[in-house]
């Protein structure tokens, strides 16, 4: 299994549980759970593919399926969804936060794999960390989660500039990916903690 699987994994792990959350929140039936897990997970990686020729993951492998319907299962089981203030708590932070820097590191990779350049590589890092919430808050009729989070889509486009840059120098391997994969966890939780915001126009 190399690096891109894992990220790919981890993702899709994290962000089901992630749209678990927000369909529970916004008291979805089983079918919208269902659907927001699904894409949260799934829709972003689908956007990659296309975009750089590549056979779909989501489509041609049924590990993505099994690992929705598994963690949306699981979910279920010990009644996650309980949780008052979903968007609040720890277990949506850091689910959402996991999915948000593995599907960020898993966009550039292939973004690098296929020859694309500096905007190739961090647009796709982007698209695929946030394309799934994206469509997961459209379908249930709310702001994308990107707009209004705090330094959410930020910390996405800094990993795709970071591995890009690393890759220009021949110093992207495991460690480094893994180095990158921790700075952008802690970017993420300490925007979260400390409520840093990009600025806005009053």
């Amino acid at each position: 299994m190399n690096i891109l699987e894992v990220a790919e994994i981890v993702g899709i792990v994290s962000f089901s549980l992630s749209g678990f959350f927000i369909a529970t929140w916004n008291k979805l039936d089983i079918l919208g759970i269902a659907l927001a897990a699904f894409l949260t997970a799934l829709g972003g990686g689908v956007v990659r593919d296309i975009l750089s020729n590549r056979e779909l993951f989501a489509f041609h492998n049924n590990l993505a399926s099994i690992l929705v319907i598994v963690v949306v299962f699981f979910a279920i089981l010990l009644k996650l969804h309980r949780f008052e203030k979903i968007e609040k708590s720890p277990f949506f932070i850091i689910s959402d936060t996991l999915g948000l820097v593995s599907f960020a590191i898993s966009g550039a990779i292939v973004a690098v794999e296929v020859d694309f350049n500096f905007f190739g590589v961090v647009l796709l890092a982007f698209i695929t960390a946030v394309g799934g919430g994206v469509m997961r808050d459209m379908l249930i009729n709310k702001i994308p989660f990107v707009l209004v989070s705090e330094f959410y889509g930020s910390v996405a486009i800094l990993v795709g500039v970071l591995i890009y840059l690393l890759n220009q120098i021949d110093l992207l391997n495991f460690i480094t990916i893994l180095m990158v994969f921790g700075f952008g966890m802690i970017l993420r939780l300490v925007a979260y903690y400390k409520n840093w915001h990009l600025p806005k126009i009053v």
